[in-house]
C-alpha cells in the first residue's frame, strides 16, 4: 500500500497530546499494533500516525476516516463524540444471535483487567458500583475505601459483571461472576495485589482496601451476527 506523505508539521516541539491522540494510541495498543502497522493499514505515513498520537492536532476528515478504519473503530469514538452517550444505541441486526459462552471463554475474557460492575444488596436495597479490577488467583480483585459500602458488604453474596459493546457491528459480550465478597487482610496478599494492579482506581481517593470475589458461578453470553453452529441460547 502506498503511504500518504505526512503533513508539514511545526518543529518547535509537542504542543500537548490531544484526547484524539490518546484514544488512537490506546486503541492501537488494545489491538497490539505498532504505529508502522497502523500506517500500512491506513495508507498514512508512520510519522504522521506518530504525530497524531503525540500532538494536539486536528486532522482532516479523510485522515480520520482512514485512521478509524485501520483501528477498527469509528470517527465518533476516536474524537470522543460518544463519551457522554451510553453504549449500545446502534440499531440491532436481524441476523443477531445470542451465544452461550463456555467456562474457558468466560475466564479468558475476564483474565486481564479493566472496569466492571459490582452488585451487592445493602440495607437500603441492591446497588451496583463500577470498579477497576484485576484477576488474581482465579478471583476478581478490586480496591475500594475501607469504610465504603462495598467494604461493609464483606461476607455476603455478590455479583460482578464485565462486558464489551461494539456499536458499529451491533455485537458484544458479557460475563457474570457470582460468589462471596471477601476482604483481603493478609499483608503479603495485599502486597501481591498492589504489585499486580496496572493502575490506581479511576475514582481516586483513599481506595487502598482490597476486596475479592471467589467465583462460585461464571456464565457469559455473546451477541454475534449470523448463524453460529453448535451454539446454545
Amino acid at each position: 500500500m502506498t503511504s500518504t506523505p505526512a503533513r508539514s508539521v511545526p518543529t518547535g516541539g509537542p504542543a500537548g497530546r490531544s484526547d484524539l491522540g490518546r484514544r488512537a494510541a490506546a486503541r492501537r495498543r488494545d489491538l497490539s499494533l505498532s504505529r508502522e502497522q497502523v500506517a500500512e493499514r491506513s495508507g498514512l505515513a508512520a510519522s504522521y500516525v506518530a504525530y497524531l498520537e503525540d500532538h494536539a492536532v486536528a486532522p482532516g476528515i479523510g485522515s480520520l476516516l482512514r485512521l478509524a478504519d485501520a483501528l477498527g473503530t469509528t470517527v465518533d469514538e476516536l474524537t470522543g463524540t460518544t463519551t457522554e452517550s451510553p453504549p449500545g444505541r446502534a440499531a440491532g441486526s436481524r441476523e443477531g444471535e445470542l451465544v452461550v459462552l463456555s467456562d474457558a471463554e468466560c475466564r479468558r475474557l475476564l483474565s486481564t483487567h479493566g472496569i466492571g460492575r459490582m452488585a451487592i444488596v445493602t440495607a437500603n436495597g441492591p446497588t451496583v458500583s463500577p470498579v477497576n479490577y484485576v484477576m488474581a488467583d482465579g478471583r476478581v480483585a478490586f480496591r475500594t475505601s475501607g469504610d465504603g459500602t462495598l467494604a461493609a458488604a464483606a461476607g455476603t453474596d455478590a455479583a460482578f459483571e464485565v462486558d464489551q459493546i461494539d456499536d458499529a457491528m451491533s455485537q458484544g459480550w458479557s460475563v457474570l461472576v457470582m460468589g462471596e465478597l471477601s476482604r483481603v487482610s493478609e499483608d503479603s496478599a495485599v502486597r501481591r495485589l498492589d504489585a499486580t494492579a496496572p493502575s490506581l482506581p479511576w475514582a481516586g481517593g483513599e481506595r487502598t482496601h482490597w476486596m475479592t470475589v471467589a467465583p462460585s458461578l461464571i456464565s457469559g453470553r455473546r451477541v454475534v451476527r449470523g448463524p453460529t453452529r453448535g451454539a446454545a441460547g
